[in-house]
C-alpha cells in the first residue's frame, strides 16, 4: 500500500475513486459529515470542491492506493487562514475502505499526516469524531488527548444526532 500526497489535479481527476471511498465509509456507518444513502455523484462533486482548497494550500490530502492503484484510504489536514492560528491544523476525513480495514492503514494515514504537520512546522493538531466510534480507540492509542465532548453535535449517516468528542495532539518540537 502506498500513501501519497495528492495535488489539486490529482484530487480533481481522482474524484470518482475518492467518491467510492467516501460512499463506502458512509454506507459503513461512519459519521464523516454525510447522510446515507450518499450518492456517488454527490460524493465526487464534494471531492472536486476540495481540489480548490488543495490548490490554495488550505488543504493537504494524502491518499492510500493498493497495488492496483485503487483508493483504499485518505486523510487530510485543513490549514487555517488566520495569522494567529498558523501553528495548527485540523485533521479531517480519515477514511479507510471497509475492505482495507484491520491492516493498520488508519494508523499509517494518521502518522503520515502527523509527520507532515511536524515537517511543515505545525505544533498542534485537532480533530473531532463521533463519541463511542471505533475511531476513538485509534486516536487514543496514537497519543491524542481528549479535550471534551459536545452533545448532539452532528447527525450520523442515519440522521440521528450524536455526541462528538474533540481531540488534540502536540506535534513537532515542544512549545515554550
Amino acid at each position: 500500500m502506498r500513501v501519497l500526497r495528492w495535488s489539486e489535479a490529482q484530487v480533481r481527476h481522482g474524484s470518482e475513486e475518492l467518491a467510492g471511498l467516501l460512499t463506502d465509509t458512509v454506507a459503513g456507518g461512519a459519521s464523516v459529515g454525510f447522510l446515507a444513502p450518499l450518492g456517488r455523484a454527490e460524493a465526487a462533486a464534494w471531492w472536486r470542491e476540495r481540489a480548490d482548497a488543495v490548490a490554495t494550500g488550505r488543504l493537504a490530502v494524502w491518499v492510500a492506493v493498493d497495488d492496483t492503484d485503487r483508493v483504499a484510504g485518505t486523510v487530510s489536514l485543513a490549514l487555517p487562514d488566520k495569522p494567529n492560528s498558523r501553528h495548527r491544523a485540523e485533521l479531517v476525513k480519515l477514511m479507510v475502505h471497509r475492505s482495507a480495514r484491520g491492516q493498520g492503514l488508519g494508523r499509517r494515514l494518521l502518522a503520515t499526516a502527523e509527520d507532515a504537520a511536524t515537517a511543515t512546522g505545525l505544533t498542534l493538531l485537532h480533530l473531532d469524531t463521533e463519541t463511542g466510534s471505533p475511531a476513538e480507540h485509534l486516536y487514543r492509542s496514537a497519543g491524542w488527548s481528549e479535550a471534551g465532548s459536545l452533545p448532539d453535535y452532528a447527525a450520523n449517516p442515519a440522521g440521528e444526532l450524536r455526541p462528538t468528542t474533540l481531540y488534540y495532539k502536540r506535534v513537532g518540537p515542544p512549545t515554550g
